[in-house]
């Protein structure tokens, strides 16, 4: 296991979520701004892993494959922090899909590798628009306590995420498209 920089960066994101955890659970402004700070570094590492990884042509395979695994660990965390904090159906449904879209994409993945496709379904831009989007909106609802669930700044971090789970279904239907494709391709060979 090579433990360059960026997969330094990508172990701390995971190391990361006990401590988000901590601040979300204390329930005060301050635990919100540290969970939401916090949440939002994370993020940003997320886009300085990868960029230092292929800047420093230190991309490996370990790092490929955590990469990933941290950014859905820290989101799908935080996506239930926000269901236990706020007592509305949206941003239930929203985890909910974010969650699932996740498990259904990795499936696919797996799967058209064992078929040699995995270019199929790499990341495509709606996914990067989707997952900028989506960071945004959990470190702005990770600021709210739940007494702001009735404000106009609760309203627009949600409306972001309602935003980013449009895009994240839409995502989901390129990568199905393209794995039916190849599916079809396959059983009529």
């Amino acid at each position: 296991m090579p433990l360059n920089l960026p997969n330094i960066l990508t172990l701390l994101r995971i190391a990361a979520i006990p401590v988000l955890v901590l601040f979300a659970h204390l329930g005060s402004p301050w635990g919100n701004w540290g969970a939401a700070a916090l949440f939002g570094a994370a993020a940003l590492t997320d886009l300085l892993d990868g960029w230092l990884a292929r800047r420093s042509g230190q991309t490996t395979i370990f790092g490929a494959f955590l990469d990933p695994v941290a950014d859905k660990l820290i989101v799908a965390t935080a996506l239930v922090l926000l269901t236990a904090r706020f007592d509305d159906v949206l941003i239930t449904l929203c985890a909910c899909v974010v969650i699932g879209r996740e498990v259904v994409v990795s499936a696919l993945r797996e799967w058209m590798a064992r078929l040699g496709k995995e270019a199929s379904v790499a990341v495509n831009q709606i996914a990067k628009v989707k997952t900028t989007l989506q960071m945004i909106a959990i470190s702005f609802l990770l600021l709210l306590l739940p007494e702001y669930a009735t404000t106009g700044w609760f309203i627009l971090g949600k409306t972001v995420l309602i935003v980013a789970v449009l895009l994240t279904l839409w995502s989901m239907m390129v990568y199905l498209r393209s794995f039916f494709a190849v599916i079809q391709e396959s059983e009529s060979q």
